[in-house]
């Protein structure tokens, strides 16, 4: 019933991510959520966003932000990281998926989509086809609709667990 909205893998943080092992496995062009993703909500690059992101062009990934903020949020975050972006991408809707792809010059079978909700960055990630990971909030401050969001995603995320399970024998 839910597993439309399963990720196709879930962990901790973004910065606990193999993405040596992603980028040996084909993988070259990562999407970002930024919000609760990267950074918590409306905060700039940090050291560590910083460090992510140099470490990924230096693997030699195309990474290009994917965000629902208008332009000065997205450019604000992006000023000293550098990496293409889309603003005001009205996830879930699949269209800004597909050009942030474009943008990288990848495709479905070597785009990786990593956000922290399942409602917008997850299902539109799948409905676009593209495999994606599923983060942990950095932070528990959110906006009011996001907050209630994360209720419905505790149910789903209920439902997920329990058949990784049952799958595997292994949460996460």
């Amino acid at each position: 019933m839910f597993e439309m909205f399963f990720p196709d893998k879930y962990v901790a943080s973004t910065y606990v991510i193999d993405f040596e092992q992603l980028y040996k496995e084909g993988v070259r062009g990562l999407i970002f959520d930024i919000d609760n993703t990267l950074v918590p909500h409306g905060a700039p690059a940090d050291k560590r966003a910083l460090a992510l992101f140099a470490r990924l062009k230096e693997l030699g990934f195309q990474c290009c932000l994917i965000s629902n903020n208008q332009e000065p949020r997205v450019k604000m975050f992006n000023q000293e990281i550098q990496v293409d972006y889309v603003y005001n991408a009205h996830k879930p809707s699949i269209k800004n998926y597909v050009k942030a792809m474009e943008i990288m010059g990848t495709d479905r079978s070597n785009s990786l989509f990593i956000g922290d909700q399942l409602f917008t960055d997850v299902w539109g990630a799948k409905r676009a086809g593209i495999p994606n990971i599923l983060v942990k909030p950095i932070h528990p401050k959110e906006e009011i609709q996001i907050v209630l969001k994360r209720y419905l995603e505790r149910i789903v995320l209920h439902f997920y667990k329990k058949k990784r399970v049952e799958k595997s024998g292994n949460l996460l």
